[in-house]
């Protein structure tokens, strides 16, 4: 007989960098560098596998690895106009070109020169060719590292194409959004092969409405457009800005032609060129303007946003996550879902064709915002932190960094371990649950209601005592007193 473990592996994160004290003169323009504090625009990369303070032990004897469930976050892509992404990008924009226009013979000097012949050449949204790279790789890594195991497979030609593996074809689910479809087909043309389509169903999931959808849940959680609950991670970028560029900004227009008035937004706004210039052209002028110190101020400003958006911070934090947390406990337990009180699509989830149950692996493609309510939701108190909206320089030692969680490419893993029970006649299911950010492992003690003191294994419905109070969350008529973080990402009558 066989007893069957969870293990969640939340591959959330990024190359790990030591934090360190930081000159306020150290200019950089070392893309390897600064490239690690760009938040969610950080492109993937591992963690150290002790990046979390756990090293890595491997599974016990007679233990092996049955079933992966994976949520993942899309590619690279061309900025979005969120504050947190690109909203200030283009209002610069537009000011370069209002002034050059005006005077054509206005000189941009000393580190500025290049803004002569510069133009801003960025699209909106989409995929872009090393956000296809970086799914593509996923794929490969992950045929690699489970794919043969799971489906008992050799290693074949170049790239271990799965296609040979006979098997039942398994459905992969996106969104309908374009860069979230488009990455989920190059994750799967990395792990089954080129031309393999026939191999794979692909579910794509409506995105932009009113619909359920674990996969983009603040469609149907309408208090996430509300502007006194949704924008505290916002507010917090707004008010975070000037703590960290203000003397950028006064560094900057000393090289700014006359008419050519900078403000701190549009400082901001070059920090984010600067990111974004890299991922499609491969560089940028912009990148050797800022400090290191100003770099991690950007870091923690992206902590900041998302923290008070999507997570611990925000009201409907959990809300956002629990979804997908009731469809990997109904996979885990075999069963559909007949009936939705959260953002659960039971339309889709009742039917076997659409919701499948016994796959080897499943595939969840989506953004970063939701692999973060996820974490949320299942109470993973590690990430839940204090943090300050004015703290600057911030604290290099805190657990929630979104260039560590959910960078370009992030994933969150979860192992179904099956181990040889030594009672034959033992029919007892238990979990084990860890974590894990881009390999690297967190305490086990972070896990709010999860782990035992003595081995880490509980029954699987404790995992239903981090469910979130959906329904107020989502639709009750309530307010915030004043744009703070809240304690547990929830909020109750």
């Amino acid at each position: 007989m066989r007893t069957r473990s969870i293990l969640l592996l939340v591959a959330l994160g990024a190359a790990s960098l030591a934090s360190s004290a930081i000159s306020d003169s150290d200019v950089v323009d070392d893309l390897d560098v600064i490239s690690q504090y760009w938040g969610q625009l950080t492109p993937y990369n591992d963690n150290k596998p002790s990046f979390f303070g756990v090293e890595k032990v491997g599974l016990p004897d007679g233990c092996g690895i049955e079933q992966v469930h994976i949520l993942h976050r899309h590619g690279q892509r061309y900025p979005t106009s969120t504050i947190e992404d690109g909203g200030f990008m283009e209002p610069f924009a537009a000011k370069f070109k209002n002034v050059t226009s005006a005077h054509p013979s206005a000189q941009f000097k000393g580190p500025l020169e290049f803004l002569n012949s510069w133009t801003y050449q960025l699209g909106k949204g989409l995929l872009i060719g090393p956000g296809s790279v970086t799914e593509f790789t996923a794929g490969i890594r992950f045929w690699t590292q489970y794919g043969r195991l799971l489906y008992n497979a050799t290693a074949g030609q170049p790239g271990y194409n799965a296609s040979s593996v006979k098997r039942k074809n398994p459905v992969l689910r996106t969104t309908s959004q374009t860069r979230i479809l488009e990455s989920a087909e190059y994750w799967a043309t990395g792990f089954f092969g080129f031309n393999s389509t026939d191999s794979y169903d692909l579910l794509i999931i409506p995105e932009g409405g009113t619909e359920n959808n674990t996969l983009a849940s603040y469609d149907s959680c309408t208090n996430d457009g509300n502007s006194s609950i949704y924008y505290i991670g916002d507010y917090a970028v707004i008010n975070y800005i000037p703590r960290y560029l203000t003397p950028a900004m006064a560094c900057i227009s000393s090289y700014l032609p006359d008419g050519f008035d900078l403000n701190i937004n549009d400082t901001y706004g070059i920090q984010l060129i600067c990111t974004y210039e890299v991922a499609v052209f491969g560089e940028s002028d912009f990148c050797s303007l800022f400090t290191l110190a100003e770099w991690e101020g950007f870091r923690y400003l992206m902590d900041l946003a998302h923290y008070g958006n999507y997570s611990f911070g925000n009201p409907t934090g959990r809300a956002q996550g629990i979804g997908y947390v009731q469809e990997l406990l109904a996979r885990l337990r075999n069963q559909t879902i007949t009936v939705s009180n959260t953002s659960v699509n039971a339309t889709i989830d009742s039917n076997l064709s659409t919701f499948p149950l016994g796959q080897p692996f499943y595939l969840d493609m989506s953004h970063d915002d939701i692999l973060l309510s996820v974490v949320t939701a299942l109470s993973i108190e590690y990430f839940k932190e204090n943090l300050s909206m004015s703290a600057y320089p911030p604290d290099p030692k805190r657990h929630f960094m979104v260039s560590h969680l959910v960078p370009f490419g992030a994933r969150l893993e979860t192992e179904v371990i099956g181990c040889a029970s030594a009672n034959p006649e033992a029919k007892t299911k238990a979990s084990t649950i860890y974590t894990l950010g881009q390999n690297g492992y967190n305490p086990r003690d972070a896990i709010h209601k999860f782990i035992c003191m003595n081995n880490g294994i509980v029954p699987l419905d404790t995992i239903l005592g981090v469910l979130a109070n959906y329904q107020y969350a989502c639709f009750g008529n309530w307010t915030l007193d004043e744009l703070k973080f809240v304690e547990d990402g929830n909020i109750f009558p």
